[in-house]
């Protein structure tokens, strides 16, 4: 996820506070008339004449964002982050409130802060509270050969039985068991509902992550699969668990790494693929660039246009012999298109101007060349996987979703299962979620923080209906 805050060396300016005004403590507010935008102030050092502060925008990740300047003056305190433009003035209305503005890039919005116990949160009405009305056991386990140990939480209905189970799979990036995204947790919403419903959930700490070891800088979707492999046989030892009627939920990269597994794993009874890929990968991602670009007011024309630029030079990355070959082909790719595409249209979508900022454009690229997961993504096709599936298959995605775009990927993944030894499979396209499944407004990724839904409760009905249906 892309934030616009990035952080900055704290410097301070010594005060001439009043000894009356204390401003030390967690402030927290919300920035009027941009949608569940809070924000927060930490405070600290005014008693001793030298105020220091960071800042929380917990809806773009942004936590203990270092400020650049603290000065406090009387019942009035100024505040700036210097790499983000932005400044807040404030004067205590009364002891534990200020009132003031923030701005940012010359825009100039009213945030009034109250004093608070604790960091900011959001507003997340849906994450799951106990007591619960099912077992959830913290638990470790370890992969084959003992070198990773695993941090998972396990929930279980209560029932004296055997249960279908299933294993959640997250997305790119690393994420911890819930798939914790600004404040967000998805995989505890959905944990929570399936066990209500009579199914056991098992999710897991990504490698290097939360309890997990393992060291995830070098390692690709094949070896998550490994990870979700460890799992399986984690479950199989489980006396709540119908050893027959195991499956994978899998989300975004979850839903390739699903693929992967059922596709080896003849323990696999079924997978549900949330917003995962049906198309080649390159080809997904071209897609996603066009549609992130249009979200930010360019011209179709003008997104299409970098999407092709992009489809040529991953194709040229990952067929590159060497780092070298792949430094040559970025950059005659680069330069071809440059050759023929107006200077509008490059500015805008490379933001390139100059011999300068088109190096540095042609080295972000080339650097991908050496992410050993990045090059492994990029050439993954799905086709082939999932044509060689013998289990049952749900595939949901948003008609919203701008990361992984629905009409083409659902297409790739009914063909593919069409063409399969799966004899059961659904592919569903949800009305106005996006890459989430929440239901969004401008749909944009920006927007994924400012939405208090979780996950659009129609979503885990579709879920629970296809499993009752076909599983249990």
């Amino acid at each position: 996820m892309k934030k616009f805050l990035t952080a900055a060396t704290i410097l301070w300016t010594v005060s001439s506070a009043s000894a009356q005004n204390n401003f030390d403590g967690t402030w927290a507010g919300a920035l009027s008339g941009v949608q569940n935008l809070r924000m927060g102030f930490n405070v600290s050092g005014h008693k001793e004449a030298k105020p220091v502060a960071t800042m929380d925008v917990p809806a773009q990740g942004a936590k203990d964002l270092p400020c650049d300047t603290v000065i406090i003056d009387g019942d009035s305190i100024h505040i700036k982050v210097v790499k983000i433009n932005g400044r807040y003035d404030g004067k205590l209305a009364e002891v534990n409130r200020i009132d003031g503005q923030w701005t940012q890039n010359g825009m100039s919005l009213p945030l009034n802060l109250d004093r608070r116990e604790g960091r900011v949160e959001l507003n997340r009405p849906q994450t799951p509270k106990g007591p619960y009305s099912y077992n959830s056991e913290d638990v470790l386990f370890y992969n084959e050969n003992k070198s990773i140990e695993y941090g998972a939480t396990i929930t279980t209905p209560r029932e004296d039985k055997q249960h279908p189970a299933l294993i959640l799979i997250s997305g790119s990036g690393p994420q911890n068991r819930d798939e914790e995204l600004f404040q967000h947790k998805p995989f505890a919403v959905v944990a929570d509902h399936l066990t209500k419903e009579g199914y056991v959930v098992l999710r897991v700490d990504d490698r290097g992550v939360g309890k997990t070891t393992g060291d995830r800088s070098k390692a690709t979707s094949e070896d998550f699969a490994d990870d979700v492999m460890a799992a399986i046989q984690y479950l199989k030892k489980r006396k709540e668990v119908d050893k027959k009627k195991i499956g994978l939920y899998g989300h975004s990269e979850g839903g390739l790494i699903a693929q992967l597994v059922a596709s080896r794993s003849k323990d696999i009874d079924f997978i549900i693929l949330m917003a995962g890929p049906g198309v080649q990968i390159i080809q997904a991602m071209a897609e996603q660039n066009a549609a992130l670009m249009k979200t930010m007011r360019l011209s179709e024309e003008k997104a299409n246009q970098y999407a092709e630029l992009y489809t040529t030079i991953m194709k040229k990355l990952t067929t590159a012999a060497d780092r070298d070959a792949a430094d040559r082909g970025v950059n005659n790719a680069l330069n071809v298109w440059i050759a023929k595409t107006d200077k509008t249209t490059v500015q805008a979508t490379t933001g390139i101007t100059d011999e300068d900022s088109r190096e540095k454009f042609a080295y972000e690229f080339i650097k991908l060349y050496d992410n050993k997961w990045m090059m492994y993504f990029m050439q993954y096709d799905p086709k082939p996987v999932l044509e060689k599936l013998d289990c049952k298959v749900l595939a949901l995605n948003g008609d919203k979703d701008i990361q992984v775009i629905s009409r083409t990927n659902l297409e790739g993944i009914n063909k593919a299962l069409t063409n399969s030894k799966s004899k059961v499979f659904e592919v569903r396209e949800v009305e106005g979620v996006n890459h989430l499944f929440q239901e969004c407004n401008t749909c944009t990724v920006q927007e994924y923080g400012q939405l208090e839904q979780t996950i659009k409760p129609e979503v885990l009905d579709i879920v629970t209906t296809w499993l009752n249906q076909n599983v249990k």
